[in-house]
C-alpha cells in the first residue's frame, strides 16, 4: 500500500507531518490516496497507535521507517519514513518518563544537496489544565526545548502535534478557551521560547498574519464545515533551514467526508 517508489524531488525535498489518528483507520479511510498525490519525501507521523509491523504494512517497500512506540498499546506513537536513508536514529529525549514515551524520534539524513539534515516527529501530550497530567506536558516541551537548543545551529525540521496553539490567530474560538489546555500562557511560552531561538514557524512564516490555517477540528458536530479549528500541527525549522522554505501547504480535505483524520497534515518544499 501506498504511493509508487520513487526519487527525491531533484534538489527540492518534500517533508509532510501530520497526526494519523490511528494508522489502521487513517489508510482504510483514504490516506495512501494522499501519500500518492503529495508525494513526500519525509513523511513525520504522530498518533500512529499501531505495532511497527503494522505500520509496515502499510507503507510500500521504498520507504526507510523508525517508529517510537509507546509502552502502552493504542496509545501515541510516532515514526518518520524517508525516502532518502538514515545516516543516525534517536528516540526518545534525555530522562524520559514512562508516559512520555511514543512521543519523540529524530533522525539524520543526508539531503540532496550533499549536506545533512535532522528531521523530527513529536507528539505533545493532550493533558488538562490545573492537573497532574499538565505537568506532564510541561516536562516534555522543557525536553524538547533543551533538545531544540541544542540543534540550533544544525540544519533541522521539526514536524508534529504539538497540542499548542500558539497565539489567537490559531485557534477558532480563542475566547472561549481561555485558561484550558492547549491554549495556556505557560504552553505557549515554549513556542515563543522556539522563535526567539531562530526557530522558524514555517506554515505562520508563509500563511502570514491570517487566522488559522487550521490543522485539526472536532469530528462532532459542523466544527469541519464552519472551519472551527485549531492550528496545533507545525513544521518548524532552524534558522539555518528556514530560508530554503519555498512553499507550505495545509492539505485540507475539501469535504467531512473526504477526511482521513481529524488532523490535515502540513508539507513544505524545501529547496535543498
Amino acid at each position: 500500500m501506498g504511493s509508487e517508489p520513487r526519487e527525491p524531488h531533484g534538489r527540492a525535498l518534500v517533508v509532510a507531518s501530520v497526526n494519523v489518528n490511528g494508522i489502521r483507520a487513517a489508510f482504510r479511510r483514504g490516506m495512501g490516496a494522499w501519500l500518492t498525490s503529495a508525494h513526500p519525501d519525509v513523511l513525520l507521523l504522530q498518533e500512529v497507535r499501531a505495532p511497527a509491523a503494522v505500520l509496515a504494512e502499510h507503507l510500500s517497500a521504498d520507504w526507510h521507517v523508525v517508529h517510537h512506540e509507546a509502552p502502552a498499546a493504542g496509545r501515541a506513537g510516532v515514526a518518520i519514513a524517508s525516502r532518502l536513508p538514515f545516516q543516525a536514529v534517536r528516540l526518545g529525549l534525555p530522562d524520559e518518563p514512562r508516559e512520555s514515551v511514543g512521543r519523540w524520534v529524530e533522525c539524520d539524513l543526508v539531503a540532496p544537496d550533499g549536506d545533512p539534515l535532522t528531521v523530527i516527529s513529536t507528539y505533545v501530550h493532550t493533558a488538562t489544565a490545573n492537573t497532574p497530567s499538565m505537568d506532564v506536558k510541561l516536562a516534555f516541551l522543557d525536553r524538547a526545548t533543551a533538545r531544540l537548543t541544542e540543534l540550533r545551529e544544525a540544519r533541522a525540521v521539526l514536524g508534529g502535534d504539538l497540542n499548542v496553539a500558539h497565539d489567537q490567530r490559531d485557534i477558532k474560538n480563542w475566547k472561549g478557551n481561555r485558561g484550558k489546555s492547549g491554549f495556556l500562557p505557560q504552553e505557549q511560552a515554549h513556542l515563543t521560547g522556539w522563535r526567539e531561538q531562530g526557530w522558524v514557524d514555517a506554515a505562520r512564516t508563509h500563511a502570514g498574519d491570517v487566522e488559522g490555517p487550521y490543522t485539526w477540528w472536532s469530528w462532532r458536530g459542523r466544527a469541519y464545515d464552519n472551519d472551527a479549528g485549531w492550528r496545533i500541527d507545525y513544521l518548524w525549522c532552524s534558522a539555518a533551514l528556514a530560508g530554503s522554505v519555498t512553499e507550505v501547504a495545509v492539505d485540507r480535505a475539501p469535504t467531512y467526508d473526504g477526511r482521513w483524520s481529524d488532523h490535515a497534515p502540513v508539507r513544505a518544499v524545501l529547496a535543498l
